[in-house]
């Protein structure tokens, strides 16, 4: 019972570890939206501002319509923090958007975080919805752009590019598009990954046609430390910002989902320096928590799949030995036992010529003694014949000796000649 006790604890240590680490790895704030109808849902957690406008029973939202200087924000009611917890820790984010822009030299659309306090239904026909002023005002945020329009005056490569924005509509990193051979305003439905991972303090950003897996190189990446970018716990909103500024250019959001984590440091790679990451052109690649994920779930699995064939082994070893019975009752205890026997000879006897020829001219009368079957003990005289009883001499009874035999009568005859036993 102890052997079977230790096996089921072992059991539940694998479990209670994914427990602790699913507690540790649990969302501060998450959302998930694959539709956008008007429900209980949505209400309570997405806030449309602007010409933004639920379109197609739900499908989608259209922040800007087709028309010059329209702009518009789908906006998460719920305010958020980069830093959390009692010490303060940084926490981490991960956002997943599909969405299209029209044909057009509209400014495209941004995935943007705003401090609290922003005036979210003040709204500018250019620069994503966002107020020129926003700068001068010293307004700290964080801007991911998919610019469609290059402005010279911003520093932009063309007019199809990803930039990483911090405070400042000029991009602190920005990317070519077409280096992916894809164009951002051709009315195709695109999708966009944008991850940060506080441990290493590394804004990534990742782009793709919607259907195709998650590229596992980012388009455009940025060393950031996001829980100084703000004051301490200070709350900050995300979202989807858009304007069309001199086109009629449209965009639109078909699914978004949002999570905001915290992770136990053991559970990521080696922080990066930032100092060490902006000094090459190149990016340097990190490490992905859901790289981190994949290897804790297969080590817990494994675990898991060792523990149950060890118990099983456990169990089975226990049961035979636990369960054996003895060969024999010990109230019967086995004795050797000595076996006697007696060295006897069996002789078949038949009656000589003349004797045969007797018994044959005697059937017919009927007083033929017939052949017999005998069983002689060793030292009986063999020579010796009596004309009668099978050749047997009358006095062998008298002598004590034991004789059994089986005559041609189908009857057996066992030490006296005249106790007979009828055969069934």
């Amino acid at each position: 019972m102890a052997t079977f006790s230790i096996s089921r604890y072992s059991l539940s240590f694998p479990f209670l570890v994914f427990y602790f680490v699913t507690l540790s790895a649990e969302p501060l704030s998450s959302f998930s939206l694959k539709r956008f109808d008007k429900n209980t849902i949505f209400e309570s957690e997405i806030a449309l501002f602007g010409d933004a406008e639920i379109v197609n029973g739900g499908s989608s939202v259209k922040i800007t319509r087709s028309s010059i200087s329209s702009a518009g924000r789908l906006m998460f009611k719920k305010p958020i923090k980069f830093v959390e917890g009692n010490p303060l820790k940084p926490v981490s984010f991960s956002t997943y958007f599909s969405f299209s822009i029209s044909p057009g030299n509209g400014d495209g659309l941004a995935f943007i975080v705003l401090p609290n306090g922003f005036p979210l239904e003040s709204f500018d026909g250019n620069s994503f919805g966002l107020a020129p002023e926003l700068e001068k005002r010293g307004t700290r945020f964080l801007a991911v752009e998919f610019d469609t329009l290059m402005d010279a005056k911003l520093g932009d490569p063309n007019g199809n590019h990803v930039g990483i924005d911090i405070g400042s509509l000029t991009s602190a990193r920005v990317s070519n598009v077409s280096s992916i051979n894809l164009v951002l305003n051709s009315g195709e439905k695109l999708q966009s990954w944008i991850d940060y991972d506080a441990n290493s303090k590394q804004l990534e950003v990742r782009l793709s046609k919607l259907g195709n897996i998650r590229p596992s190189n980012p388009l455009v990446s940025y060393p950031i430390d996001l829980s100084k970018l703000w004051k301490k716990e200070e709350e900050v909103f995300v979202g989807i910002s858009s304007s069309s500024g001199n086109s009629s250019q449209t965009s639109s959001v078909y699914s978004w989902s949002f999570r905001l984590s915290r992770f136990p440091s053991w559970m990521h790679s080696q922080p990066l320096d930032p100092r060490v990451s902006s000094l090459h052109s190149k990016p340097v690649i990190v490490h992905k928590r859901s790289v981190c994920l994949k290897r804790i779930q297969t080590a817990l699995i494994f675990g898991i799949g060792c523990g149950a064939l060890a118990a099983f082994i456990v169990l089975f070893v226990w049961a035979i030995f636990a369960n054996r019975r003895p060969l024999a009752p010990a109230e019967y205890p086995v004795h050797p036992v000595e076996l006697g026997y007696e060295k006897i000879k069996v002789v078949v006897e038949k009656a000589i010529k003349d004797v045969f020829s007797c018994d044959c001219n005697l059937t017919r009368n009927g007083n033929v003694d017939g052949l017999t079957f005998i069983l002689l003990l060793n030292g009986f005289r063999l020579d010796l014949f009596d004309g009668s009883s099978f050749g047997l001499s009358l006095g062998l009874e008298k002598r004590g000796t034991r004789v059994l035999q089986f005559n041609s009568t189908h009857q057996w005859m066992l030490g006296d000649l005249e106790t007979m036993l009828e055969l069934t």
